[in-house]
């Protein structure tokens, strides 16, 4: 089942930013302290959940087998099957899922099946306090981008902007996710020097800060809340599916009236998957993009390996890096696992 993100998302006109509160205090560690959860290994198992639109059982039996042949066990979620409407289970159900993933000591990692629409529907439902008292990898994108942000905003704990379990798991994505989850990498990115791997430099120029952001239209959703991040000298990188230039021109403008992108200290938008021109008179995506961040006077380009494509890079949010927008280079400057 194909969900428009559009038919769900609503953009808020809130011009404030989102109220920051504290992590819980755990451990002896002190609130703000960022967590880095534990790598994976071989024979570690993975938590297979579904918090936002229906799974099918052949995407579980497709997912299985790519993780299994990466040497790790696979525990799928009590609903992870379930169905309530366009929702895989309702809100309740799918938030206990990630909840009882955190918990369960035989899970060392959770990816999310697909995206869709339904993860920000389930924010006030998780256990904040648990999940920082269980550290833990939580991979994907898309709508998960909900969950990513929100957890390591409440949390406190470093999460990972990648692959879906129904995402094509190739040699390009796992050489990325392989250095970043399993060998603790400081691993630098950068797109391979072919036609498909160009970018468009927006403005030189280096910068460093912790990553942030994700899914451009489930950001803006967010915006608001009480589930966003710190954008104070952060790199925000930012994707999308399927919009026309006129929205992601709408979607910048909340941003920026929300008083994001004059805080950030660079910019990375990944790749806008079918975005279109939309009906003449128009913009090129790439004016619309210089047209917002160029005032803004950071580091920035567009057409990183970041998005719905098959290709991606392993994001932690939450680790520091440097960019260097002339070249297209995401250099992580620690390990984001422990």
């Amino acid at each position: 089942m194909n969900i428009n993100r559009r038919q769900f998302l609503t953009t808020s006109g809130i011009t404030a930013l989102s109220t920051i509160l504290s992590a819980p205090k755990v451990r002896g560690i002190p609130p703000q302290t960022i967590i880095k959860p534990p790598r994976l290994r071989i024979g570690d198992t993975v938590g297979l959940v579904a918090p936002a639109s229906i799974v099918e059982q052949s995407d579980v039996e497709t997912a299985q087998q790519t993780l299994m042949k990466l040497g790790l066990k696979v525990k799928l979620g009590k609903y992870v099957l379930k169905q309530y409407g366009y929702l895989a289970g309702q809100d309740s159900e799918r938030a206990f899922d990630i909840n009882a993933m955190f918990t369960d000591s035989a899970v060392q990692a959770i990816i999310g099946m697909r995206g869709g629409w339904g993860c920000n529907r389930i924010l006030p439902l998780l256990d904040y306090t648990r999940i920082r008292n269980n550290p833990k990898i939580i991979l994907g994108y898309s709508d998960i981008t909900s969950l990513l942000l929100a957890i390591g905003a409440r949390s406190r704990i470093i999460t990972f902007h990648g692959p879906v379990a129904t995402s094509t798991w190739n040699d390009f994505t796992l050489s990325y996710l392989k250095p970043v989850l399993f060998d603790g990498a400081t691993v630098t990115m950068q797109n391979p020097t072919t036609s498909s791997g160009n970018i468009q430099v927006i403005t030189p120029g280096k910068a460093k800060g912790k990553l942030v952001g994700g899914n451009l239209s489930v950001l803006c959703a967010m915006v608001g809340s009480i589930y966003l991040p710190s954008w104070n000298r952060r790199i925000l990188f930012l994707e999308d599916i399927g919009e026309d230039v006129y929205r992601v021109d709408r979607m910048l403008t909340q941003l920026k009236n929300a008083g994001i992108l004059n805080q950030i200290s660079g910019l990375i938008f990944g790749q806008c998957t079918n975005c279109k021109p939309g009906e003449a008179p128009t913009f090129a995506l790439i004016e619309v993009l210089k047209e917002h961040i160029q005032p803004q006077g950071i580091p920035a380009w567009y057409g990183s390996m970041i998005g719905h494509i098959k290709d991606k890079f392993t994001i932690p949010l939450g680790a520091e890096v440097e960019i260097d927008a002339s070249l297209g280079v995401i250099k992580m400057l620690e390990p984001a696992v422990q």
